[in-house]
């Protein structure tokens, strides 16, 4: 576990899972400075320092010491607009952060991933998904955690019908293809922040249901 102050970064702040695990993060007593790029201003904050604008062009400017790296972005191929717009920020913008952290000295990247990622699957959400798990194992990160949750549960700022209706059962299901709560996903990630293991760990939604009560 660490115990000296932590530098953190942290993509995807004002998203439905990073907007918790900001929170998390900025009332931890070992973190000592948190940089989040965002393309809308955060709530301001003394160990906050946060960039806004255009998030690639941003990850050339960061600069600074950074232990640990936080990656919460993702989206949809209904939000994204379109199969290519979905890849270029679930798959190229990660593998970006993830090369600007190192850069920046990171030895520990945690993201997150999906339920099923896999590059050969036939369904292109999930091939996208383990296609840029594949790509962040090709940075030879000396720690890389990857979370793999099933349907995240919370409110967002624009609730699908489908996800309000699914989310009651979907808690009921035992093993990895359970529903999380991304509060419940927020104090996941920080638990497995603090483990030392060098290498690549998976971690299904079963197990961060588990490490997030």
């Amino acid at each position: 576990m660490y115990l000296t102050p932590q530098h953190i970064l942290l993509a995807g702040a004002t998203g439905l899972t990073g907007e918790h695990l900001l929170d998390r993060l900025l009332n931890e007593p070992t973190v000592s400075r948190v940089l989040a790029p965002s393309r809308r201003p955060l709530a301001e904050h003394p160990h906050l320092e946060n960039p806004v604008g255009d998030f690639t062009s941003l990850l050339a400017e960061l600069g600074g010491r950074v232990d640990i790296a936080f990656c919460c972005l993702g989206s949809t191929i209904k939000q994204a607009g379109s199969q290519d717009a979905f890849r270029a920020v679930d798959m190229d913008m990660v593998v970006a952060f993830g090369r600007r952290a190192r850069e920046m000295g990171a030895r520990h990247l945690l993201v997150i991933s999906a339920v099923n990622a896999d590059p050969e699957s036939s369904i292109f959400y999930s091939r996208v998904k383990g296609e840029m798990e594949e790509a962040l194992k090709d940075q030879n990160w000396p720690q890389l955690t990857i979370a793999r949750p099933s349907l995240l549960i919370g409110e967002r700022e624009d609730q699908r019908l489908v996800e309000q209706l699914a989310a009651p059962i979907a808690k009921l299901i035992p093993g990895k293809y359970g529903g999380i709560e991304a509060c419940q996903l927020a104090r996941a990630l920080w638990r497995l922040a603090l483990e030392e293991q060098d290498g690549i760990r998976v971690v299904e939604s079963d197990e961060l249901r588990r490490l997030g009560k």
